[in-house]
């Protein structure tokens, strides 16, 4: 059995003498698609930027061995997409799919531009190249983000609530899309949103942080947890009921 993709051990985060999230261990298996759950306000993409490197708490994180914050300074051994895209504007969907080749590598220009148009493709944007992030739809901004997170050829992807802003015909479609590259090119996801039917959809295992515990209270299969938790709060977030009030 092969080591897990990612690690985490002992993680505590939070700023200014609050704390988020305390003691938090999982991992993540190779090939999963494994989303991080709960509600508003509990720590969901600030977890995801401990992950990717861009905020340090206390304890232990290895992805693939190695800390996250080692892809500062040395070609990312992973692809992240931000919850608006995070296009730039002033350059075509082409040139931001090509920014990671230009920086990371020594290819020649036009092996560059293949590789762009290949990532298109593969996220179903062929012909778009020429066009700037604002004349995409919302859609297909995320689609486009996605090509640049796989510009470099990770075999891990991190989404920041893709489906957020999408119409419903959108979410699904970009959903069929996770599941496409993870099932065609074995591509691990790490992917954070509370949408409930992305999560049912995609997911593999997850884990749920929880506001008020500052806790992970689940983990696993998502739709195991639904129709099996003996937690309350578990079971309440998944069939979007309300928790019992307390005598």
């Amino acid at each position: 059995m092969s080591a897990p993709l990612i690690e985490v051990a002992d993680l505590t985060i939070g700023w200014d003498g609050r704390v988020l999230l305390q003691a938090a261990s999982f991992v993540v298996e190779q090939g999963a698609v494994f989303v991080i759950l709960g509600g508003s306000g509990c720590g969901k993409s600030t977890l995801m930027r401990h992950l990717i490197g861009l905020e340090f708490g206390s304890g232990r994180i290895t992805i693939e061995g190695e800390a996250p914050d080692q892809g500062v300074t040395a070609r990312p051994r992973f692809g992240v997409m931000f919850q608006s895209g995070a296009l730039l504007g002033g350059l075509t969907v082409g040139e931001n799919v090509a920014l990671p080749l230009q920086q990371w590598t020594n290819l020649p220009a036009d092996a560059i531009g293949g590789i762009a148009l290949a990532k298109l493709r593969l996220v179903g944007l062929v012909g778009a190249e020429d066009l700037l992030p604002e004349e995409l739809s919302g859609g297909m901004r995320k689609r486009a983000a996605i090509a640049r997170a796989m510009a470099l050829e990770p075999d891990l992807l991190f989404l920041d609530e893709p489906s957020a802003g999408l119409d419903p015909v959108s979410a699904v479609e970009l959903d069929e899309l996770i599941l496409t590259l993870n099932q065609q090119l074995g591509i691990t996801f790490v992917v954070v949103t509370h949408d409930l039917e992305s999560i049912f959809k995609v997911g593999s295992a997850c884990i749920m942080l929880d506001k008020e515990s500052k806790s992970i209270i689940a983990r696993g299969d998502p739709r195991s947890l639904r129709d099996s938790s003996t937690d309350a709060r578990v079971r309440a977030f998944f069939n979007r009921t309300h928790l019992p009030v307390a005598a």
